[in-house]
This record gives structure tokens, C-alpha cells and sequence, in this order.
């Protein structure tokens, strides 16, 4: 299966979290759900998913740790060549991100739809700009001939900042989602599981960069 098979599966899941929970035939012989099965049957499968994705990244901070201790000289000058003031600011985006969707899912247990409305989009225009200002640093690196492959620092920049790059747009396609289908009026306090766990994931983009940017950008 492709990424984009796993991108929409994923975005499926988190927006119809009741179609990943095996539904209970009653007497009448309708399949119905447990509002509370689903729910915790939804946050386990996610709490799963983000184990998964932690592996992925352990893989890239493994690589990291090998190559930092044989190579101590070539990591130092790599990470004096990033911009640690666009890293700084960009860590600061998704750290308010992360604040911004606790209050989105606090809102939607308390019915506060408008709220919700509000910070679900706070978290995706934070999510562009960080994604803007990712695109302006690589367009200043290609621009001095720094590409993947130039040297194993760079390889690792690339590869580890391209992969979260993945989950911010991953992260804003399923926010987007869950947006969309407040203004249609799906969820309320009596069901926001799939904001609650769509939250999960935004939460992981930012625990990772949190983890990428002093490896990556203040090792130097």
C-alpha cells in the first residue's frame, strides 16, 4: 500500500473512529455501539499507531546518536549552518498548536462548537506557517548547494525534518477533517471521539520536533 493509501486510511480512521470498532448485534438484529467501547477502542488504536510512529522516528534518533559520536565535527559545523531563530520560532508554532487543540477538545466535552471552530483553525493556520517557514529553509539550503546526500548531517536533517514535514500535512488533512465535519454538525459533548484522538496525533508532530530541534539546531 502506498502513502497515500496509509495517509487516507489514517485520516479515515480518525474521523470515523465507530468504523474501526466491531459493532454489537442486539435482539433486533441492527448492529449498534457502545458509546463507551468506541471510544476507549478508538484511543487504544491510536495510542498504538503513535507507538508505531515513535519506532520510525527512534529508527532516525538512532542513526543520529551512531553517527554524531563518529562523526562529532561534521555534526557541529552542520548544525551552526541552520537558522536556530526560524527553528526557534517554528518550535514555538507547534508548542501554541498543541495548546490550541487541548482547547479545541476541552471545548467539544463542554459543547462549545464555536470554540472549537476557532482553535481547530488557529491549529491549521500554525501548521501552515510552520509548513511556510520549513519551505523557506530549504529553499535557502538548495540555494547554497545543500542537498540530501551532501553529507551524513544533511542526510539526517533531511530525512528526519522531510519525515515530520509528512506528519504536519498528515496533521493538517485530518484537522481539516474534523473541522469540517463540526460545521456539519457531527460532533458534540456526547461525541468527540474522533477530536480527541485526531489531538493524540497533533500532539505527536509537536512531542517529535520538540525531540528534533535541539539535536538538530543547538548540538552546534
Amino acid at each position: 500500500m502506498g502513502i497515500f493509501g496509509i495517509t487516507s486510511k489514517l485520516i479515515k480512521s480518525i474521523a470515523y473512529p465507530s468504523e474501526m470498532v466491531p459493532s454489537i448485534e442486539e435482539d433486533d438484529g441492527h448492529h449498534h455501539f457502545d458509546a463507551v467501547t468506541e471510544h476507549e477502542g478508538a484511543k487504544l488504536g491510536m495510542w498504538l499507531f503513535l507507538a508505531t510512529e515513535l519506532l520510525l522516528f527512534g529508527g532516525l534518533f538512532a542513526a543520529y546518536a551512531i553517527y554524531r559520536a563518529k562523526y562529532p565535527e561534521m555534526f557541529m559545523q552542520g548544525s551552526k549552518s541552520l537558522d536556530v531563530v526560524l527553528g526557534s520560532v517554528n518550535t514555538v508554532i507547534l508548542i501554541f498548536s498543541s495548546l490550541t487543540v487541548a482547547i479545541a477538545v476541552k471545548a467539544i466535552q463542554e459543547n462549545r462548537i464555536k470554540l472549537v471552530k476557532i482553535m481547530l483553525w488557529v491549529t491549521i493556520i500554525c501548521a501552515a506557517i510552520f509548513a511556510v517557514n520549513k519551505y523557506f529553509e530549504y529553499t535557502y539550503k538548495f540555494g547554497k548547494g545543500i542537498f540530501p546526500g551532501t553529507d551524513i548531517f544533511y542526510s539526517i536533517y533531511f530525512a528526519a525534518t522531510g519525515v515530520h514535514m509528512l506528519h504536519v500535512f498528515i496533521g493538517m488533512a485530518v484537522l481539516g477533517v474534523l473541522l469540517r465535519k463540526v460545521y456539519k454538525g457531527k460532533y458534540s459533548k456526547d461525541n468527540y471521539t474522533a477530536i480527541e484522538i485526531g489531538g493524540l496525533y497533533w500532539h505527536l508532530v509537536d512531542l517529535i520536533w520538540i525531540y528534533l530541534f535541539p539535536l538538530l539546531y543547538l548540538v552546534g
